[in-house]
């Protein structure tokens, strides 16, 4: 920045690197990890599978150009909080902005959990990750975003070109290879897409539960309109960086899905808790490297997106006075370094329970209410202020069709049974099967026989039941449940000691 310069943010963002940030966000690690659970939902039906992936682009294409207006409208960043104030009242404002302040940096703390637990789980072959070097990898990976985005928007925009390349070049070489092997391949492998529609047809409710796994992979499609302060030419950008993006994202994912399915079987999809690991062990063994590459530049690059643009929100907040003055200054780089410095605090403070991703699970649906919020307040502002100046301006079934479908996206969750019950007091927390590998792992032989005779003890003690799997749009399995504690297990603890005691005296 020249000397004698106010400091502002600077609009240098243009058309080419707006739809690399839309590409950056969009993709993230579920078309790598769990693409299952669109197939899981069809019926195992390939044709309505794909036909819902499909589906699935067009509400998102149709929610995204209704979302542009608002940052056309109003060209500055955290436009969507400034809107809603405008429109809606301030009390509305506040509520979006309290929302964000929470559910961001819940967001941002999982994904660089996700992120810092595949970087450091090659070190730990078979074993799971203890969670101390994790956390600090994780807290490590955020501040070295924060000093990359208080470096300025030039450097972001860098780092979001690199990443962006990288996992679309995987996602093109997994595309490119099935369709080969589609071509050359087996006739069974044909005859699965010959007969796509011949599987049993799922109901209502299940297509439904697909529509949601879909739309999670095209989340994030509003980040340009937080940003719009520093866009070229908001007005015209906006909408062609939105039909560029979601249409290739759209292509890109149809790909790979008709990749997955020209190597695996459907059973196989749905059985595999990482479809992108399955598919390259089938393909290229020597190769796995390259998934995990793929998912990792796909978190990051979403990552440092969600850290530039909702720090721009808390910059407008600030300005607003709903939020404490010095979120709003900017250093020479013209970045709100306070907010960001803000934002990683709460973060970092967030990776801290072990619980995280429940947290995540119950704020998802927030972002379709807001949504629904603002596209209330569009339709007041048309009737209200017809004259504003709206360099692009949707059509109002566009409008119409996304209220539509925040609705039916929020009360979907409600009118489902809940999946998280409290049944009795009194319990124990246990964890999945596989966390017994850390039991075996690096121990002596005398050692993992008293570990086997605990299991064995705990198991004799409690009422057992395999625990139940929860799947987040970032493709992490979670297994939590709670179960009666009898009291045969305080006798087992007893006898557990003594087991113990003789194991390692035989040793």
């Amino acid at each position: 920045m020249k000397m004698g310069e106010s400091t502002q943010l600077q609009r240098v963002i243009g058309y080419f690197h707006g739809t690399i940030f839309l590409f950056s966000i969009i993709i993230g690690a579920g078309i790598f990890i769990a693409p299952k659970g669109v197939l899981k939902y069809s019926s195992l039906n390939v044709g309505v599978s794909l036909s819902i992936w499909a589906a699935c682009a067009v509400v998102s294409m149709l929610a995204a150009l209704s979302h542009a207006e608002l940052g056309t409208t109003f060209p500055r960043s955290g436009a969507q909080y400034y809107f809603l104030k405008r429109s809606l009242g301030p009390f509305v404002a506040f509520f979006y902005l309290w929302i964000n302040l929470f559910s961001t940096p819940a967001g941002i703390a999982a994904r660089g959990l996700l992120l810092a637990g595949y970087i450091t789980q090659p070190f730990y072959p078979g074993c799971l990750v203890p969670e101390m070097p994790k956390k600090c990898l994780a807290l490590a990976i955020l501040w070295c975003l924060g000093i990359l985005n208080a470096r300025g928007v030039k450097e972001v925009t860098w780092f979001q070109t690199v990443s962006t390349a990288v996992k679309v070049t995987v996602l093109g070489f997994i595309s490119v290879t099935g369709i080969v092997l589609l071509v050359r391949g087996r006739r069974e492998n044909l005859a699965r897409f010959e007969k796509a529609f011949d599987a049993e047809v799922p109901d209502a409710s299940q297509i439904a539960e697909a529509f949601l796994q879909g739309l999670y992979a095209y989340s994030g499609w509003g980040v340009l309109v937080r940003i719009a302060g520093e866009l070229k030419n908001p007005g015209e950008n906006i909408p062609k960086c939105v039909v560029t993006a979601l249409t290739l994202v759209a292509l890109i994912y149809l790909l790979v899905n008709v990749s997955y399915l020209a190597v695996l079987t459907p059973k196989e999809i749905v059985s595999s808790d990482a479809v992108a690991v399955t598919w390259m062990d089938r393909v290229i063994p020597s190769m796995q490297w390259a998934v995990s590459l793929g998912v990792s530049s796909s978190i990051v690059s979403s990552l440092n997106c969600s850290v530039f643009s909702t720090s721009r929100l808390w910059y407008m907040a600030s300005q607003e006075g709903q939020l404490p003055l010095i979120l709003s200054t900017l250093n020479i780089h013209s970045c709100p370094v306070a907010a960001v410095i803000q934002m990683l605090i709460f973060a970092s403070i967030l990776i801290i329970p072990s619980d995280l991703i429940l947290l995540i699970n119950y704020v998802g649906f927030t972002d379709w209410i807001q949504l629904g919020l603002m596209m209330m307040g569009l339709l007041k502002l048309r009737f209200q202020e017809p004259n504003l100046p709206r360099p692009y301006k949707v059509r109002l079934p566009f409008v119409f069709g996304t209220m539509a479908m925040s609705l039916f996206l929020v009360l979907t969750p409600i009118i489902k049974e809940p999946k998280l019950r409290k049944k009795k007091k009194n319990n124990l927390w246990v964890i999945e099967d596989k966390t017994r590998r850390l039991a075996d792992c690096g121990r002596p032989r005398a050692l993992r026989r008293a570990s086997k005779a605990r299991l064995a003890a705990r198991r004799s003690g409690l009422e057992a039941r395999r625990a139940p799997l929860w799947e987040t749009p970032d493709g992490l399995r979670l297994a939590f449940h709670r179960e009666a504690a009898s009291e045969q297990s305080r006798l087992c603890r007893r006898t557990l000691s003594l087991a113990v005691k003789a194991s390692v005296q035989q040793a």
